[in-house]
């Protein structure tokens, strides 16, 4: 074998190493590059739910959400209006109310009235007694010079008799005859818009029984609309957007702070008429009766009103805690606007509530409407005979 022979048999054998070395290079990349799929795991069933109903399908499950959904965005509903409590039935609560609400000054004329024989210093008893709650002068010397003569009083030995013979001079004292109703409530008011006008000092509760009269005519399924016309007081036109809005009652007022409150009783009143609305209720600043100038706007926004609708009614809010200065108060608001009936507010628990015999005697108006507490529905038709009651009490 010569030389050339063995150099080739030598690169042969090399090449062979060459070619055997980069196959099994390769075999061995090719296994590292695979990835090794982990085995299948079985997964466990769900739990059926309880009772071995099946679980809701997908399709069940996407529909719930999407009315979940849904809900969550929904806008809520707007909050819905009050119903006020029915005439009769709050005049039936607020009767007895005021019948527990006996207040001292009946048990001591019953007192006195009781004993067998009655001398000139019983007699100034009674009369100091009527004083004391307000009666007023010419009333409580009326009562007693009525008593005084009174045949079935000298010597009666009898209580119910005094006590009967007490509650008929009272209520007589109140006149039960007075016509207490409301233009708005009286048959020739149909079809029309009766306009009412609320005036009275500060702190009497005018804004808050604007707001309950209007719940009183509501709960009579009448129309209403609420005019602010107490600019001065920027509180007081949100405190009767608030009574409106809880029984659905518009109510007309002004942005702007110290506004025209005559402005707003005309643009109530134009309203009102558009609305064909059954009632308009006016709501006033409150003022001093000393002020002239604050007197005079009275008329003003009287006037300004009956360019659209004759004012039916302008009822004096009264606060019955009062006393005699009340009495001051009245005489002064009916000489510059004219007074139609009394409000009184605060007469439960009251022991001043003879009020209501000299604010009538005085001003030949009568009490019209009573407020008996804080509630809503706590403002009723002026009851004499539940009135003369509660101040007398049962007779023991």
């Amino acid at each position: 074998m010569n030389t050339t022979t063995i150099v080739w048999i030598c690169l042969a054998v090399l090449l062979a190493l060459v070619v055997a070395g980069l196959i099994v290079l390769a075999v061995k990349r090719s296994g590292k590059g695979k990835r090794q799929t982990p085995p299948a795991v079985s997964a466990a069933p769900a739990p059926a739910p309880a009772g071995g109903e099946e679980g809701p399908s997908h399709e069940e499950e996407a529909a719930s959400a999407e009315k979940e959904k849904a809900e969550g965005e929904a806008v809520a509903p707007a909050a819905a209006t009050e119903t006020p409590e029915a005439p009769q039935s709050r005049l039936v609560r607020l009767r007895a109310k005021l019948a527990r609400s006996s207040n001292p000054f009946g048990k001591a004329l019953f007192s006195i009235l009781s004993q067998d024989n009655l001398n000139e210093s019983d007699w100034e008893d009674v009369e100091d007694t009527l004083l004391l709650v307000d009666v007023g002068a010419e009333a409580s010397e009326r009562l007693v010079s009525q008593l005084r003569t009174d045949a079935r009083v000298q010597g009666s030995k009898d209580p119910q008799a005094v006590h009967d013979m007490l509650r008929a001079k009272l209520l007589d004292l109140v006149d039960p005859g007075m016509d207490r109703s409301l233009a708005a409530e009286r048959p020739e008011s149909v079809g029309k818009t009766s306009a009412i006008i609320m005036v009275g000092v500060n702190g009497s509760g005018k804004t808050t029984t604007s707001g309950k009269l209007a719940r009183l005519f509501v709960a009579e399924g009448k129309s209403v609309v609420l005019g602010a016309a107490d600019t001065f007081r920027a509180a007081a036109a949100d405190q009767l957007e608030t009574w409106g809005s809880r029984v659905g009652v518009p109510v007309v007022r002004s942005d702007k702070e110290g506004a025209d409150p005559a402005s707003v009783a005309f643009e109530a009143a134009q309203k009102a008429q558009e609305a064909k609305a059954d009632v308009l209720i006016i709501d006033t600043a409150g003022r001093l009766q000393n002020k002239a100038n604050l007197m005079d706007e009275l008329g003003k926004i009287r006037r300004v009103t009956e360019k659209t609708l004759p004012v039916d009614e302008v009822l004096l809010v009264l606060d019955a805690t009062t006393g005699q200065n009340g009495m001051e108060q009245a005489r002064v608001f009916a000489e510059a606007i004219g007074i139609t009936g009394v409000v009184l507010t605060k007469l439960d628990g009251s022991a001043r509530g003879g009020i209501v015999i000299s604010v009538q005697q005085a001003l030949g108006v009568p009490v019209k409407l009573v407020g008996l507490g804080e509630g809503p529905d706590d403002l009723a038709p002026f009851d004499p005979e539940s009135f003369v009651d509660g101040i007398i009490g049962d007779e023991d």
